[in-house]
This record gives C-alpha cells, sequence and structure tokens, in this order.
C-alpha cells in the first residue's frame, strides 16, 4: 500500500464493514481518523489515505492534497488522473491487506477529498455500498464521458453541507445533488447550519444514514 495511511481495526477476524475516508485540501491522514469510534461504535474498519502532494499552510507547516488547487481555473486533468489513479490502487490493497467486507465498504470525502469520492464512486460503483459526500462539490466537468450505468441504480449518497460555509458555498452542493438525479441514485440531502466543518448533528445525520442506507442493506448486482 503506497499511500501513508492511518487506520482503525476492530477486534475480531472479520469481515468487518469498511470507511474509507479522504481528507480536504490541507488535511492529512490523522484529519478523520478521530470518526473511527463514532462510526458504527467503532465496529468499522476504518482507512484514512494521505494525498499524494503536498501543500504549503504556513511557514513550516506543510499539509497534503488529492491534486493541485489554483484559483481561477479547473484542476488540470493529468493532475487529477494520477490523484484518483492512487485513490483506485489504495482501495484495491486495502480489500486484500484488511479483513474487510467487500459488500459493505463505504467511501467518505470530506471538500477536495468528496471530490475524489465522487470520481471514484461514478466510475466504479459496483466496488461501493455508499458515497457519503461532505462540503464538497462535484465539478460538472468530471461527469462528462461518464455514462448513466445500470450498476448506479439504487446506490446510497448522502450530500451534507453547511449552509454557512465560506470555502464551499452550499449552491455547488445543490447543484451536486441534482446532477446526480440521472444516475438514479438513493441521494440523501442535509443542510447544516455550519461553516466548513461537520458538526454534531452533521454527524449523527451520518451515523443513522450509514446504519440505514449501507451497512444493514444487501449490496446491489
Amino acid at each position: 500500500m503506497e499511500l501513508l495511511h492511518t487506520a482503525h481495526v476492530p477486534a475480531g477476524e472479520g469481515p468487518h464493514p469498511a470507511v474509507i475516508a479522504l481528507h480536504g485540501w490541507g488535511a492529512s491522514a490523522h484529519d478523520l481518523i478521530g470518526l473511527a469510534p463514532i462510526l458504527q461504535g467503532g465496529q468499522a474498519v476504518v482507512l484514512c489515505p494521505q494525498g499524494p502532494i503536498n501543500v504549503p499552510i504556513a511557514q513550516g507547516v506543510v499539509g497534503c492534497g488529492w491534486f493541485p488547487l489554483a484559483e481561477g481555473r479547473d484542476p488540470d486533468p493529468e493532475e487529477f488522473a494520477t490523484g484518483a489513479r492512487s485513490i483506485r490502487e489504495f482501495v484495491d490493497a486495502a480489500m486484500d491487506h484488511y479483513p474487510i467486507d467487500p459488500s459493505r465498504v463505504v467511501l467518505l470525502g470530506f471538500s477536495q477529498g468528496g471530490v475524489m469520492g465522487y470520481d471514484l464512486f461514478l466510475r466504479q460503483p459496483e466496488k461501493f455500498a455508499g458515497l457519503a459526500a461532505l462540503s464538497t462539490w462535484l465539478p460538472p466537468e468530471l461527469s462528462k464521458g461518464l455514462g448513466v450505468d445500470a450498476n448506479h441504480g439504487g446506490r446510497p449518497v448522502l450530500v451534507m453541507h453547511g449552509s454557512e460555509d465560506p470555502m464551499i458555498p452550499v449552491d455547488r452542493a445543490r447543484e451536486s445533488r441534482d446532477a446526480l438525479l440521472p444516475y438514479g441514485l438513493d441521494v440523501t440531502y442535509r443542510e447544516h447550519e455550519m461553516g466548513h466543518e461537520i458538526k454534531p448533528e452533521a454527524l449523527r445525520d451520518l451515523i443513522v444514514w450509514l446504519n440505514d442506507k449501507c451497512f444493514q442493506r444487501i449490496q446491489l448486482a
């Protein structure tokens, strides 16, 4: 497994349900691992890979990202593809390395990590029991060339956003929700009075959605 990552693995042989959590711009593999004891009461494998590019945050402080961001321009397709490929390879390796139930693997992406989650989920829906897209957006150019695959039908997606998000306006989450409709997905949309963050009430929605829509359902063919 080439990406540095943090891991929470429950006791027992498994196989366990799993959440693969993709952090946002400037964060790291440690950013979302704190969710692990809360999701499924700690009984799910939670893996948090770290983006492959360095992001200068302040003098002497470096975070990580999945592809370079520059204000006023779209992501470079080749740079985006490199980040996406690193995640696909990580997921494939994780399935062999950890005691994961392949029918109950959920992607979770926050901010830039959510963009990567959209890409992987829409391209390979058969691998995942659901997608949680938090404080993020689905770039229109990303869905170009993606056919409405029969395997998308009925798969659950949670789109959740802060109505006061200063970094990614909530309108972009609403646009993302609408862009998912042609795929026939089971879309749950939630807005909370919060900024670019996951407040307790949003976390409660996430926990309920995971249990009701992903970990308790039979994997679709």
